[in-house]
């Protein structure tokens, strides 16, 4: 053979590239951001989506499990529980400024990332044709919560099915491929969203889940609200600060960022 070879990129394979972190998305039009469980998402995300409402954003909420199972207390009623979770999640959302809340309820503890669920999520997806869309991380190392693994791959791969007009043909909704996917816990975050003026929004949007007040954040029953809301508050602050830290923000809520979708 003469001459030189020329390389040729080929689509698996390639090294990860060093990338600088990068900030703030333009503000999209619509975004879907799907949690494991009641909460997840205002941890996640919650000051991205405020900002985001506050700028004519239309924010989608897609909870995957029932929550069920988040209590420490053994004699509390699940169903009672289910109800209570469903009813601060919506809460949750008008604090972060309104947006569709729905909810697939699978068993919390026992969520898989399987067919059913997929097809599930990317039903969500190509229902409410999001442009961004958010969700947990799945190649966080060392996670623990089996919920939060298997919703991470329900976004990646009803993410997939959603854009690829093949998958899921009877479902007789068109297929839909989002501008960028945000994955928050990232394992190697490369993205930063200003989050200074929406930090006290998250906070009241975590607040509005009152039944993990003990079992999430920490604040006991015959505790002083003021003086536990004002811990939560510093501690809370002081994660968005080493998030802003990565991009040189005073806050800032830290993601993966893919936009090769």
């Amino acid at each position: 053979m003469d001459g030189a070879v020329t390389a040729r990129v080929v689509p698996v394979g390639e090294l990860p590239e060093s990338t600088p972190v990068t900030r703030d998305l333009p503000v999209p039009r619509s975004a879907l951001a799907v949690g494991a469980h009641p909460d997840d998402i205002e941890f996640g995300c919650g000051a991205t989506l405020a900002k985001w409402a506050a700028s004519g954003c239309h924010i989608h909420h897609l909870v995957l499990t029932d929550g069920s199972k988040g209590t420490w207390e053994g004699s509390d009623d699940p169903r009672a529980l289910v109800a209570a979770r469903r009813d601060e999640q919506r809460n949750a959302a008008l604090v972060l400024g309104g947006g569709d809340v729905d909810f697939l309820d699978w068993p919390d503890g026992e969520l898989e990332a399987g067919a059913t669920q997929r097809r599930q999520v990317c039903e969500a997806i190509r229902r409410v044709r999001p442009r961004v869309l958010l969700g947990h991380d799945p190649w966080r190392r060392y996670r623990l919560h089996p919920d939060h693994r298997a919703a991470g791959w329900l976004v990646t791969d009803g993410l997939v099915a959603a854009r690829d007009p093949k998958f899921f043909e009877d479902m007789g909704l068109p297929a839909h491929r989002p501008d960028a996917l945000l994955l928050w816990e990232a394992d190697e975050p490369n993205h930063v969203e200003d989050v200074e003026g929406t930090a006290e929004t998250k906070l009241s949007a975590l607040l509005a889940h009152r039944s993990q007040y003990r079992s999430t954040l920490g604040i006991e029953d015959d505790e002083d609200p003021e003086a536990a809301q004002d811990r939560v508050r510093a501690n809370l602050f002081a994660q968005l600060a080493r998030h802003g830290a990565l991009a040189g923000l005073t806050a800032g809520e830290a993601f993966r960022l893919i936009t090769d979708v």
